[in-house]
């Protein structure tokens, strides 16, 4: 069935009359978008479903949604026959997300499945906190993180209030394709809602409080900026920070003000220094230690510290996770808690050095595919053998502890400003405290490559790309030999030197290449689940002796990345 054909199938009386128009119009007028609007069904990636919004097959509306939800219906519905089901659901500020939350409320009561929904906006991690704190079945948040304003999403969280992983989501997906649009039941019962807001904020805020702090040392003395980004986190991180201990809180007030337009950034994504400038600059003003901002669903967190130089400087997601882990780890054994039996989790394209934290400590590195959904199935098959510390992942995100099973900027803010508290009280900053740790263990650099390829052409390029890498992979990254090729679409690790292949089974299948050099450097291609990019992961390696050593290897390490960039042909 070609495009055409399928926007037609719109045409009919199952859908309403601002869609069969709004159909009707992309038709007429022969706009490109009616290609990409209806070309493939939008597909659960490694964050869910996530899309631009608008009519058709490959937009996120109300019949994608009801599609989805309905085939979820279905399926909890044969898991849980018997029980009384019970799903949360929360969303964000973006366009429509409110009403999204109430339509996918609605065809679950409509399919007799009680609803806990949050009253207004709500960051993710709360979301998975309530599946588990209130005993449900599962979980649905309407966000797209941190993706232009044109989109929204749509992600579903288990009964252990982690995302869902095979077999689960494989058999949901099954049930979702299988829903025809004339199926979905839309005519919900609001007496199977029950309403939920701050009285949840509070127990979620204690919970962040009990297992991401560990001393209460020169809290009064650190000045933060805090920026919610026009996110959700206005509702949860001030009260936490302040619940906490912390007296020196500026926020940037203009940010703090939730919007879908995000108008004082280009993208609200804290991995980006432009999206916190204005915390910069208020930094300035106040001499404030630390910056921190959070995405619109308030899962990754950013952060900025003063640098040798004493200027401010946003760490990369690794770095940020080498700190935090270090620390939690060095409590936890000051605390007499590591026996031999506990785990951390980590990603494929994060950085290695979270397996020498592992083995410095005397704990387990485990390491799944990008995605915090993967570190959540660690957890659910470790309970009851192993206890799980702590997790992150290169893209800004991190959580403590397993009461949240998703990445959690709020817990994970409180951790990050009692390190830099304890380390001002202690005469050195967060970044000296970083530079301590490469001292220790080996210095690493990460730098991440983007290229961006939208709609139908871009997903065909990106294809292409990663066939050429697999067929013509690099035999030198700058200046040094490839030795190993890890290809989890194959589940082959391969052994240049050797000529050996081995298999690898352990993680699923995904379409990502490894490449290890013989100095260490790491380079990871992957695609992306949810956007229309290809990623690029270079992680590269030295040793340093002092804060002296660390200026002048941190140049050469750039460089480096550089011509890796070179010779992948990036530039």
């Amino acid at each position: 069935m070609n495009t055409l054909e399928k926007a037609k199938l719109w045409l009919s009386d199952t859908f309403d009359k601002e869609t069969r128009d709004a159909v009707q119009a992309l038709i007429d007028s022969n706009s490109p978008d009616l290609e990409d609007s209806f070309y493939r069904e939008l597909e659960f990636g490694t964050g869910g479903m996530r899309g631009i919004m608008g009519v058709g097959t490959n937009r996120l509306n109300k019949y994608t949604l009801g599609q989805a939800t309905q085939g979820l219906a279905n399926y909890m519905l044969e898991q849980f026959k018997g029980e009384e089901i019970k799903v949360a659901i929360a969303y964000d500020v973006r366009h429509n997300s409110k009403e999204f939350g109430k339509l996918v409320a609605d065809v679950l009561t409509a399919n007799g499945i009680k609803v806990l929904l949050f009253k207004d906006h709500r960051p993710t991690p709360e979301l998975s906190f309530t599946v588990r704190d209130k005993k449900c079945n599962g979980g649905i948040v309407l966000t797209a993180s941190h993706n232009p304003p044109e989109y929204n999403g749509y992600k579903v969280y288990w009964n252990d209030g982690a995302q869902i992983v095979p077999p689960n989501d494989e058999a949901i997906i099954k049930e979702v394709y299988s829903v025809k649009f004339d199926e979905i039941k839309f005519n919900g019962n609001d007496d199977l809602i029950e309403w939920i807001g701050e009285e949840q904020d509070d127990v979620y805020i204690d919970a962040c409080i009990e297992n991401s702090t560990y001393q209460d040392v020169g809290k009064e003395n650190l000045n933060i900026v805090f920026t919610s980004i026009h996110g959700t986190t206005y509702t949860t991180v001030p009260k936490a920070l302040a619940k906490a201990g912390f007296k020196k809180v500026d926020l940037v007030k203009e940010q703090m003000i939730p919007s879908p337009n995000f108008p004082t950034v280009d993208s609200p994504n804290p991995e980006e220094p432009a999206a916190l400038e204005m915390a910069m600059d208020l930094a300035r003003i106040t001499n404030a230690d630390i910056v921190i901002g959070t995405d619109p669903d308030g899962d990754r967190l950013g952060i900025a510290v003063r640098n040798l130089d004493g200027e401010m400087q946003l760490l990369n997601g690794n770095q940020t996770n080498t700190i935090l882990t270090y620390y939690i780890l060095n409590e936890w054994r000051k605390q007499g808690r590591i026996t031999g039996k506990e785990f951390i989790g980590s990603t494929i394209v994060t950085s290695d050095i979270f397996y020498d934290i592992a083995q410095k400590f005397g704990v387990e590195c485990k390491v799944g595919l990008t995605g915090f959904k993967w570190i959540g199935k660690m957890i659910r098959e470790a309970e009851g053998t192993q206890k799980f510390v702590c997790g992150g992942e290169e893209s800004f995100g991190f959580m403590t502890g397993d009461f949240v099973r998703d990445k959690d900027s709020c817990g994970s803010i409180l951790l990050a400003c009692e390190i830099a508290a304890w380390c001002k009280a202690n005469g050195k900053t967060m970044y000296q405290y970083m530079i301590d740790i490469y001292k220790d263990l080996g210095m690493y650099y990460e730098g991440l490559i983007n290229i961006v390829r939208k709609g139908k052409e871009g997903a065909e390029e990106i294809q292409n790309m990663m066939k050429n890498f697999r067929e013509n992979p690099p035999k030198e990254l700058a200046g040094s030999e490839v030795l190993q090729i890890n290809d989890y679409n194959e589940q082959t690790s391969f052994n240049v030197s050797t000529n050996v292949k081995k298999v690898m089974n352990d993680i699923p299948k995904s379409n990502v290449l490894i490449y290890y050099t013989e100095d260490g450097t790491k380079v990871c291609v992957r695609p992306s689940g949810t956007e229309p990019k290809i990623k690029f992961y270079v992680s590269v390696r030295d040793s340093i002796s002092s804060e002296a050593d660390f200026r002048d290897k941190l140049k050469s390490l750039e460089a480096k990345i550089g011509a890796v960039k070179t010779d992948l042909k990036l530039d």
